[in-house]
């Protein structure tokens, strides 16, 4: 950013009176185009790092609750029944009372 604003300095110096304006405009949209640019980047990032904390703090609950399911002596566990849950554990995680209150801190106002 230091380098556009030196850039638009050193355009205005060298720009007679009546071509300042245009110059000038042109400027501002250059920076508005970057900043639209990069404000998107940082959404796209900011989604990325929700899904992640969201599937780590999965997983950490997953490793707390050995599986979700526990294993009994003579007693067979289906697979749908692992699977169930896991689903179980998954809604119950906490990710998203925890991702409310971290995504104010990561987002541009």
């Amino acid at each position: 950013m230091k380098g556009e604003i030196n850039r638009i300095n050193q355009a205005l110096h060298n720009t007679n009176a009546r071509e300042k304006t245009p110059v000038v405009r042109d400027w501002i949209r250059s920076v508005i185009s970057r900043l639209n640019h990069y404000s998107a980047e940082h959404r796209s990032l900011v989604k990325e790092a929700t899904t992640l904390l969201e599937l780590a703090l999965w997983k950490a609950n997953l490793d707390h609750n050995e599986g979700g399911v526990r294993e009994r002596e003579g007693v067979r566990t289906t697979r749908g029944r692992r699977k169930r849950a896991r689903k179980e554990i998954c809604i119950t995680s906490g990710a998203s009372i925890v991702i409310k209150n971290v995504l104010p801190f990561l987002e541009l106002k």
